[in-house]
């Protein structure tokens, strides 16, 4: 009976199995749950373990994140000490290379210096390096010279036969003797005789007769001499009247009532400024005659001296300022002053061929101002060299800049020695213009001839020269010495060319460096100047004897007659004390003129002496060629 609807078996076993079965059922129930919690319980015990283990791992990570956090932090300093240290390096090495550079340059500066003081002066070039001209080329513009020679200059009488004879005739070698003792000097007879005894033949013993004399020549040296111009005024009276006395004048001396005659004035400028002796051994030498004389008083003698040829300083001053072309250069000077020297200037201008003077000016200073004062109102070429200083005076467009190629070659010469291929093929450019030059004037060629032959040779090879250097330049460092030699020859490049534009110019400024030399030779004797009035009384007395040299004047000969006739001149103007009388006759060049017998002929000599030892050196190299 069921009231569920649930049927429950009638028979008491039977609800006994059933329940025995339900508690068997429930039994194995308890079991499996008892089991699955078992399972539970060994897999939460699992988790738990995994938990821990993560739990670990994550420690770990957690500690293997903060040592990678550590390294990185380490790593970023370490990075930022490396930064640091290549910043340190890369300083280092632009100090280094800097460094470098300034050692390499003040290299070649001390050998440069060294050279300068100690070397050979000439910049001298392997012959076996340049191949400045062929045998042909040559050949080809002697004949080309010789012809416009021939054509230019006609023969004295016309004949052929006289022209083919001089020519064909064998010239005698030149030997290498002695020179002859001049002429003019006077000649003390001296007579070697042998006594009686000595005269007796060893044979017979009969006296030996003259049959002739063996003569030869002595040169002796006479000291100078000091005379005494003992000057006796007369002086007249009427004997009638016993009034009306007259005394004879005396002409008027180079220093007023002084004691020095013209000729020991002119000896002692040129003593000073011309043979670059010091006051204190003129003293010397002048005691050695017997007199002594202070260097006090000599110096006041040779500042009055210069006072008194300041009017012809003046004169040729104007007569350079007149020339067509003028060569210029500087040199430095130290003035005495308070506390340490001044370094001041000599400039020196050298007119042309019109006006062949070479004046000096004394400044206080190397600025532009100088130049660009004794140059104002001059028209023509100034050939000097790339002094900023002379900017002021090509600015005003009546000068015209013309460069000096030695100094363009002394640039490429100091950096044969960092680059040598490009400074000696620069080098062989200069040369084959030299070279030219030289034809030309052994040709003899001048003026319009001279331009036209620069024009038709020179052109194409500074043309063929602008073109390598163009092409070469971009490829050198511009600091470098062969970059600064680049870049000067370029930058003068306009200025460099000018001299074939006319002939009275010259392929450089060697001129005015050889005059600058006087008082660069005066500077090591003298040392300095007492006074800015002392230098430009300097400046006064180094003009007038350089323009006797350059004039090829006896400097004595020419400044005691200057001396003499000057005063007379200035006493018997009647002019204004500013202008003083026309001295243009007592110029050196006019002067020599009229006194042919005082030409100075050393200068020549020389010459011919440096082309024949030039000849002799060419034709050793031509003989060890072959």
């Amino acid at each position: 009976m069921s009231t569920d609807g649930l049927s429950l078996p009638n028979d008491v076993e039977q609800l006994k199995a059933m329940i025995a079965c339900q508690s068997v059922v429930l039994a194995e129930r308890e079991r499996l749950i008892h089991q699955h919690q078992t399972v539970l319980i060994q897999r939460d015990a699992v988790i738990v373990q995994k938990e821990a283990i993560i739990t670990q791992k994550e420690t770990l990570i957690t500690q293997k994140e903060e040592v990678i956090a550590q390294k990185e932090t380490l790593i970023t300093q370490k990075e930022e000490v490396i930064a640091q240290n290549k910043v340190i390096i890369d300083s280092q090495h632009e100090t280094i290379e800097k460094q470098l550079s300034k050692l390499e340059r003040l290299h070649q500066e001390l050998a440069r210096l060294l050279r300068r003081q100690y070397g050979p002066q000439k910049e001298r070039i392997d012959p076996n390096q340049l191949s400045l001209f062929t045998a042909e080329e040559l050949s080809e513009l002697i004949q080309e010279l010789q012809q416009s020679q021939v054509d230019s200059v006609s023969s004295d009488d016309g004949s052929p036969d006289s022209e083919s004879a001089a020519e064909t005739a064998p010239k005698k070698p030149k030997g290498h003797g002695r020179r002859p003792i001049p002429p003019h000097l006077p000649r003390e007879v001296v007579v070697h005789e042998l006594n009686e005894h000595e005269r007796l033949c060893p044979c017979c013993g009969r006296l030996r007769t003259e049959i002739g004399r063996d003569v030869s020549e002595q040169l002796e040296f006479i000291p100078a001499q000091l005379k005494v111009l003992h000057h006796e005024r007369i002086r007249y009276a009427c004997r009638d009247c016993e009034e009306h006395v007259a005394l004879a004048p005396k002409p008027p001396q180079p220093i007023d009532k002084g004691l020095p005659g013209p000729g020991l004035l002119a000896h002692l400028a040129l003593s000073k400024y011309g043979d670059y002796l010091p006051l204190y051994r003129l003293e010397d030498i002048l005691s050695r005659s017997g007199i002594l004389l202070r260097r006090s008083t000599l110096c006041g003698w040779i500042a009055q001296t210069a006072d008194l040829l300041k009017p012809l300083y003046d004169q040729m001053c104007h007569r350079v300022l007149r020339s067509h072309v003028i060569h210029t250069d500087d040199t430095g000077i130290k003035m005495l002053a308070e506390g340490q020297c001044q370094n001041c200037k000599f400039w020196t201008y050298i007119g042309d061929d019109a006006n062949p003077f070479a004046v000096y000016e004394f400044s206080l200073t190397r600025e532009g101002k100088e130049p660009s004062r004794f140059l104002e109102g001059f028209t023509g070429y100034l050939q000097a060299d790339a002094f900023s200083g002379y900017d002021r005076v090509y600015a005003q467009g009546r000068v015209i800049e013309v460069a000096c190629m030695a100094h363009c070659r002394r640039y490429w010469w100091e950096a044969k020695d960092t680059d040598s291929r490009r400074a000696h093929e620069a080098i062989g450019y200069i040369a084959r213009l030299y070279e030219l030059e030289t034809q030309f004037e052994n040709a003899g060629l001048k003026g319009g001839a001279l331009r036209a032959a620069r024009q038709q040779h020179a052109i194409p090879i500074l043309t063929a020269f602008e073109t390598w250097l163009k092409s070469e330049r971009d490829r050198v460092l511009p600091k470098s010495p062969i970059g600064q030699a680049f870049t000067y020859t370029l930058n003068q490049w306009d200025a460099l060319s000018r001299y074939t534009e006319d002939g009275a110019l010259a392929i450089d400024n060697n001129l005015a460096e050889r005059i600058v030399k006087l008082p660069a030779i005066l500077r090591k004797n003298a040392l300095f100047v007492g006074s800015e009035e002392g230098g430009h009384r300097a400046a006064i007395l180094l003009s007038i004897i350089a323009s006797a040299k350059h004039c090829q004047v006896e400097p004595w000969a020419w400044l005691n007659a200057v001396l003499t006739e000057l005063p007379l001149r200035l006493a018997s103007s009647t002019g204004p004390p500013d202008r003083p009388p026309d001295l243009s006759d007592l110029m050196p060049d006019a002067w020599l003129k009229s006194h042919p017998e005082h030409r100075w002929k050393i200068d020549e000599i020389r010459k011919k002496e440096r082309e024949r030892s030039k000849n002799q050196k060419a034709g050793k190299r031509k003989s060890k060629g072959r």
